[in-house]
């Protein structure tokens, strides 16, 4: 399987950066969720599932090593007043830090709910603002999407082929990266948001997912060597070719 797709998301479910090659530290792709938007009432963090507007939004490191946030109407901020106008709260962006604790998000208590009106909350990953302290970086491959637009699952590292599931608790090489393929990664309703780039609400994604493959599509890796990954470098189980 080669890479065809490699991609960062700066800020937690906003819109991410394509890359052609990336930078991955024991943490996951380097700057992959570094900041997140918390609302200043709540404490808690803003994800798609609870507020599906940060989806039409989109976030790119700078230069400088800060981030940016492309708001619907093309504005280019950081400024927490204009962001909170945006979402119609207050809000703070916050960035990650090694030591900060794990903060809570949101979820439905069903997952297959179109509308949910019950909500509880979970604790994600301290560090980079990642769902889960297992899932630091993400694989899915074309075999494995099928039809389904690839930018709903938001994987890191796209490839093109199939077989990323069979790899499931193995060591593998990606480009100057070692890698310990994990276990699938269980989907959630942000699968079933519209997106902008001609992305429509759909329901059936999840139902198909929970029907089908027990609710898990792509699987995680941890990142054992850090390196760089490229386009057009192959995943290589074990080190060796196929």
């Amino acid at each position: 399987m080669q890479v065809i797709e490699l991609w960062r998301y700066p800020v937690k479910s906003l819109q991410g950066e394509r890359l052609t090659e990336a930078q991955m530290g024991v943490l996951g792709t380097v700057g992959d969720r570094r900041w997140a938007l918390f609302d200043r009432g709540t404490g808690l963090g803003l994800t798609a599932r609870r507020v599906p507007e940060l989806l039409f939004g989109a976030a790119r490191v700078r230069p400088d090593g800060g981030v940016e946030v492309v708001l619907p109407d093309g504005t280019v901020t950081a400024d927490e007043d204009v962001l909170s106008d945006w979402l119609g709260r207050r809000v703070e962006l916050r960035e990650a830090t090694a030591d900060g604790a794990a903060p809570s998000y949101e979820t439905p208590a069903d997952e297959e709910v179109p509308d949910p009106t019950e909500w509880l909350q979970w604790e994600g990953a301290p560090g980079p603002f990642h769902d889960s302290p297992r899932i630091r970086l993400s694989l899915v491959s074309t075999g494995t999407i099928g039809t389904w637009d690839r930018r709903r699952f938001r994987a890191n590292v796209v490839l093109d082929g199939a077989g990323e599931e069979e790899l499931r608790g193995q060591e593998a090489d990606l480009g100057g990266v070692r890698l310990r393929l994990g276990v699938g990664i269980p989907r959630c309703v942000m699968t079933t948001r519209p997106q902008p780039g001609g992305i429509g609400r759909d329901t059936s994604v999840l139902k198909t997912i929970h029907r089908e493959r027990d609710g898990l599509l792509a699987v995680r890796a941890a990142v054992l060597d850090p390196g760089v990954v490229r386009v057009g470098d192959e995943l290589l189980p074990d080190g060796r070719a196929d």
